[in-house]
């Protein structure tokens, strides 16, 4: 169950949410019948939004850009549950992010201000 889930797609058998707050409770859950270990998400840093329960960013990004976000404004991390309240529970990796008219070479998210954007973000939407 989602504390808040703010709109809900279905699109073959991935389901995507967007959410105002999530625990890590809940991550756990998402990452167990996912991944294992791991929630792929896509933060909007303008609208600060994040997105996850997707088996890959594309479909995560996907679903904000029908939902009006700029594709500039999405980028592509990695939730580890647990390790929340570590610097290890955000992993910036993502094919998404390799935009070189942004000057972003890596999968990962090259600006240091970007990622401190981010983090703020989830830190602000992921709770214990």
């Amino acid at each position: 169950m989602y504390i808040c889930q703010v709109a809900e797609l279905t699109c073959k058998i991935t389901r995507v949410k967007q959410v105002d707050k999530i625990t890590v409770a809940e991550l756990t859950l998402m990452a167990e019948k996912m991944y294992g270990g791991l929630v792929k998400g896509v933060v909007d840093v303008q609208k600060n939004i994040l997105v996850l329960d997707a088996e890959m960013h594309a479909d995560e990004e996907q679903f904000l850009l029908e939902h009006g976000s700029n594709q500039d404004d999405l980028w592509g991390i990695n939730l580890y549950p647990g390790k929340f309240g570590s610097e290890d529970f955000i992993e910036f990796d993502s094919m998404i992010n390799i935009r070189p008219r942004q000057k972003n070479m890596s999968r990962g998210v090259d600006n240091e201000e970007l990622r401190k954007q981010i983090i703020t973000i989830v830190e602000g939407i992921v709770i214990k």
